[in-house]
C-alpha cells in the first residue's frame, strides 16, 4: 500500500472514530463533547493512549487481571478514558462508572462501524 492511500485510511479511521465518539456522547447523560472537532481530538488521544500508556498499565496489573479473568482490563479502559476527559477541556465525564460505560459503548459503535463500512480496526 502506498503512503498517500495510508494515510488517507489512518485520516478515515479517526474521522470515523470522532463519529463514534460524539454518537457515544451523545446517548450517554454523562458524557460531553461541545464538538465535532473535540470528537476528532478524543479519537486521536484515546488511539495514543492505547498505544502508549495502555501496554504499561496490563503489565503492571497482570496479578488482578488474572484474578478477575481479565475484567480488570475494563478498568483500565475508563481510566484512560478519564485521563483523556482530564486533558481535553471540551470533554467531561462525571465520573468512573460513566467513563466504564463510555468505553465498553464506544468499543461497541466502534466494532459495528468498522464492519459496516469494512474498514479494519478502530479505537478500542
Amino acid at each position: 500500500m502506498s503512503k498517500p492511500k495510508e494515510i488517507l485510511g489512518i485520516l478515515f479511521q479517526l474521522v470515523v472514530a470522532g463519529l463514534a465518539v460524539i454518537f457515544t456522547a451523545y446517548i450517554l447523560p454523562g458524557i460531553e463533547v461541545d464538538d465535532y472537532l473535540t470528537g476528532i481530538i478524543i479519537a486521536a488521544l484515546l488511539a495514543l493512549l492505547n498505544i502508549t500508556i495502555k501496554p504499561i498499565l496490563i503489565f503492571l496489573t497482570i496479578p488482578i487481571t488474572l484474578v478477575t479473568l481479565g475484567l480488570f482490563l475494563l478498568v483500565i479502559n475508563a481510566v484512560l478514558v478519564l485521563i483523556a476527559a482530564s486533558i481535553v477541556s471540551g470533554f467531561t465525564v462525571d465520573s468512573f462508572w460513566w467513563a466504564l460505560l463510555f468505553s465498553l459503548i464506544l468499543s461497541l459503535v466502534n466494532s459495528i462501524l468498522g464492519i459496516s463500512l469494512g474498514e479494519g480496526r478502530f479505537l478500542r
